[in-house]
């Protein structure tokens, strides 16, 4: 049975048991179906063998040479990951565009005796779904961007307005960075299009009637863009701006990049790429800070000098915020107390 994605909301509803992307590991990894375990039926390497040989050889061969090696790694998921699974699992298949590895695998599928869907169009399909989302469609709901200089602790202010019911999007949080040249994150940035569709699942489940917080971000959030429907929407919609004294933002900053601090090299390694802007001697004397442990003082000049210079322009073009939170301290019963200060001036 085919089942065809009519929007990305649908997936969500989808009455199926679990969802199988057969596709290779690398396509896997750049982007899948929100919640699809990888069962391969072609290996990276594989796959690349038997395109060669369809194109260099003979078709005949290639589809002969793939059949036997989608039958013998089928047979590895039937004794491995799916031997538990009883007569009642209800799987949804699918691969790139639906077409023979999907139906190879689901074949096989059948005639254990479980009942497979195939998704019509494969992962082509739900692709079409996130750029229609997100590039083609206007943003659905109302963006109240929640602004500050560096270290006002805006992501955990995300966090305290989730808590109080508000609807949020934390993209530092989808694209795994902290939006800043000290920003990366261990493990990386997912691909772009993998970014885009945790983005799009977010999106699909907002109620277009409430008001969504997003940290004011620049059109980049690391490596990762912020595609155009959401940013529209950013570049046009209010802002509540957070404020802290410097010691409470130093605090934060050395609570939030921890990880970065514990890593001498790393963090040595990203000063240095701030010489273009302050110079060699400004930053070897940081990098000395950081060798120092001086994480606090270090993170007081940056501010100063690097991230508040640049916040001040940023911040002429978006005018007058709706509302302005001072805190005196980033703990969390502050957080929780500003998040409540910025529901009501919203509402």
């Amino acid at each position: 049975m085919a089942l065809e994605l009519t929007s990305l909301a649908a997936l969500a509803a989808l009455d199926v048991d679990e969802i199988i992307d057969v596709r290779s590991p690398s396509e896997y990894a750049e982007d899948h179906l929100p919640g699809a375990v990888n069962l391969p039926v072609l290996s990276d390497e594989e796959r690349a063998r038997v395109g060669t040989i369809y194109v260099q050889q003979d078709r005949f061969l290639a589809r002969k040479v793939g059949a036997a090696l989608v039958a013998r790694n089928a047979a590895h998921h039937l004794e491995g990951p799916l031997a538990g699974k009883d007569g009642g699992w209800r799987p949804l298949v699918y691969c790139w565009r639906g077409g023979q590895r999907s139906g190879s695998f689901a074949s096989i599928l059948e005639q254990v005796g479980w009942r497979v869907s195939l998704l019509k169009g494969g992962y082509r399909s739900y692709r079409r779904l996130v750029v229609r989302a997100l590039y083609d469609a206007p943003f659905p709901a109302p963006v109240v961007l929640v602004d500050g200089m560096t270290g006002t602790a805006k992501t955990w202010m995300l966090a305290h307005l989730a808590k109080a019911g508000a609807q949020v999007i934390d993209l530092e949080g989808l694209a795994k960075h902290r939006g800043s040249v000290f920003g990366a994150r261990p493990g990386g940035q997912p691909s772009q299009k993998m970014f885009e569709s945790r983005l799009a699942a977010e999106v699909a489940a907002l109620d277009p009637a409430r008001p969504v917080f997003v940290e004011a971000e620049s059109a980049k959030v690391g490596e990762r863009i912020v595609p155009p429907a959401l940013w529209a929407a950013m570049k046009a919609a209010p802002h509540v701006r957070l404020e802290a004294p410097l010691a409470a933002r130093s605090d934060y900053l050395t609570t939030a990049y921890a990880d970065l601090l514990e890593d001498a090299e790393a963090l040595e390694e990203v000063i240095g790429k701030l010489v273009p802007y302050h110079g060699r001697e400004t930053c070897a004397r940081w990098q000395e800070m950081a060798r120092a442990g001086a994480f606090r003082d270090l993170a007081a000049e940056l501010v100063t000098r690097h991230y508040d210079p640049r916040y001040a322009k940023s911040a002429a073009h978006r005018g007058a915020p709706r509302a302005v939170i001072p805190m005196e301290r980033l703990d969390e019963a502050r957080l929780a107390e500003g998040a409540r200060r910025i529901l009501a001036a919203i509402a």
